[in-house]
């Protein structure tokens, strides 16, 4: 037998993870790999998510934005905020919300280090981002 019938429940603890909490799994595995091989390049660098930008009533639909990197200043450390909404979006399977979370981060990772972000991650496949 399988199924929720047959697992074991404890109380307080979802049965399954949502959906946000998978993206946050995804995103912690990628940006975990990227900031071990660049954290003494990087310095004090913090990963974020949220579900969607703020975008003004003025903006176009087709730009909406996959992320933001907010430069530190004045001893506040560097922000890479991931919009997983629209991430999730553009990605129709797994497979392919991976890669385009690799290269979103990957891009904002060598914009911020002033390299090409091939240098950063050799799997960085050149997609939107």
């Amino acid at each position: 037998m399988r199924g929720p019938g047959v697992l074991p429940r404890v109380l307080g603890v979802p049965e399954r993870r949502t959906g946000g909490e998978r993206f946050d799994e995804l995103v912690i595995g990628v940006v975990s790999d990227i900031d071990e091989r660049w954290s003494t390049r990087l310095g004090v660098l913090e990963y974020a998510v949220e579900d969607a930008p703020q975008i003004p009533d003025d903006w176009h639909p087709e730009t909406v934005p996959l992320s933001s990197l907010v430069r530190g200043a004045k001893g506040a450390p560097t922000r890479l905020v991931l919009f997983r909404r629209p991430i999730e979006h553009r990605a129709g399977s797994r497979g392919e919300l991976e890669a385009l979370v690799l290269t979103v981060v990957v891009e904002q990772v060598a914009e911020l280090l002033g390299v090409e972000p091939e240098v950063v991650d050799p799997r960085y496949g050149g997609g939107e981002g």
